[in-house]
């Protein structure tokens, strides 16, 4: 039987794995297993319910078609575990030959293998460079879209950012008054998850308000009767 090198997610037919399981036994001194008797197994060991895809075969010389199902390497290994020591150990050899790379047996082949997995490195790479962008885009997206500035906040309470800030500055607790240049936050509502210091698209601090932030302001309102 001629070996296809395949993965373990690949697929193969019954009729292959009902062969090489046919053969193991011959080689045991075993009987050969029937088809039907072979497919009932296969549904009994995968669970299959009657409603799984099979195919009608016909061989590719004449004779009587059989169905087959198409499972996987995995499928195929469990399916093999039923059979007794000697015939279970030939069947998982060739399932094992079939999904072991080979490995290269020539200089030339030995060069070939590893230029195709330099090609692959350096693909993966591009790729990487390319999506960067879009990452850093959307990293600056998600936190901008979690994070809101006055201007923002006031329309959430009616008002405008120099009311919003004036409001904030009366009640205290908010905004650092000895910072002169700009706004900036108290350490305590830092510290608290109420804000956050981030630049600015031209490189200045600007002070932005979390989600926290707005639900403390919204209470600070509140008790102070405050819109």
């Amino acid at each position: 039987m001629q070996l296809a090198k395949l993965n373990t997610k690949e697929t193969i037919t019954t009729l292959q794995l009902r062969e090489m399981i046919n053969s193991a036994r011959t080689a045991a001194g075993e009987t050969e297993i029937r088809n039907s008797d072979f497919l009932t197994r296969v549904a009994d060991e995968l669970d299959f319910d009657g409603n799984e895809n099979f195919a009608t075969v016909t061989p590719s010389g004449g004779g009587t078609p059989s169905k087959s199902y198409t499972i996987t390497i995995e499928q195929a290994t469990l399916v093999g575990m039923r059979e007794s020591k000697a015939v279970r150990r030939g069947v998982l050899a060739v399932l094992k030959a079939m999904t072991t790379p080979a490995l290269p047996q020539t200089m030339a082949e030995a060069l070939r293998l590893a230029a195709d997995q330099a090609e692959q490195i350096e693909q993966q790479q591009k790729q990487l460079e390319l999506a960067a962008p879009k990452v850093a885009f959307v990293d600056k997206f998600v936190e901008r879209t979690t994070l809101q500035n006055a201007t923002q906040v006031g329309q959430t309470f009616g008002m405008s950012a120099v009311k919003l800030n004036r409001t904030l500055d009366e009640l205290g607790g908010v905004y650092n008054k000895s910072c002169k240049r700009g706004r900036a936050f108290v350490r305590s509502w830092a510290d608290s998850g109420f804000g956050e210091m981030k630049q600015n698209d031209i490189g200045y601090p600007q002070a932005l308000f979390t989600t926290k932030g707005i639900e403390q302001i919204a209470a600070m309102f509140s008790s102070e009767g405050i819109a």
